[in-house]
């Protein structure tokens, strides 16, 4: 009962909230063991202010995406090993560890983010910022791997979209846009 709440309050709010600025999305993989999706995002911030506002999800990742309800509980350390972390008072947890980083470029957390560590799948959350005329090109990719019992193919859709909230805050926070 809980994962099925949690499940509906992760996936379903963003129908609610409607979309953020998204140029292009794709969910590349849906199969019962597997999904792939990316989202492409281009910014008018540079890659320096872009990279800065992703140092800082208590500025711009959803509330309704967090465990306790406050998004100022969050925090990143941008240094390998470092946690994706939400703390409170008598409580935590570990969204994702950063496993690869490329200052300024690329940023890898293993990360099987919300009810996914409920179910115990592996995920891997990438965001690439590429410098263009004008600003930055972003690409967020996440993959999540379980088993066929898991019907990801199911989710996926949902995972899409709330990708879509989350990641449309931080190119709207990092193009200067209070979310």
């Amino acid at each position: 009962m809980a994962l099925s709440r949690s499940l509906s309050l992760l996936l379903f709010v963003p129908l609610l909230l409607g979309p953020a600025s998204l140029a292009r999305a794709e969910v590349k993989l849906a199969a019962a063991d597997a999904l792939l999706i990316e989202h492409h995002y281009r910014l008018a911030a540079p890659p320096a202010r872009a990279w800065q506002a992703l140092a800082h999800p208590e500025r711009w990742w959803p509330q309704e995406h967090t465990w306790s309800g406050q998004r100022g509980n969050l925090s990143l350390r941008m240094a390998l090993g470092g946690c994706f972390c939400e703390r409170w008072k008598d409580g935590g947890a570990e969204h994702g560890r950063v496993v690869m980083l490329r200052r300024g470029e690329l940023l890898h957390l293993q990360a099987a983010l919300g009810p996914f560590q409920e179910l115990a799948v592996s995920g891997v959350l990438g965001i690439a910022l590429a410098a263009r005329e004008g600003g930055t090109d972003v690409t967020v990719s996440y993959r999540v791997s379980g088993t066929s019992e898991h019907a990801l193919d199911r989710m996926a859709p949902m995972v899409d979209q709330v990708l879509d909230q989350q990641f449309g805050g931080f190119a709207h926070y990092a193009d200067g846009v209070v979310p």
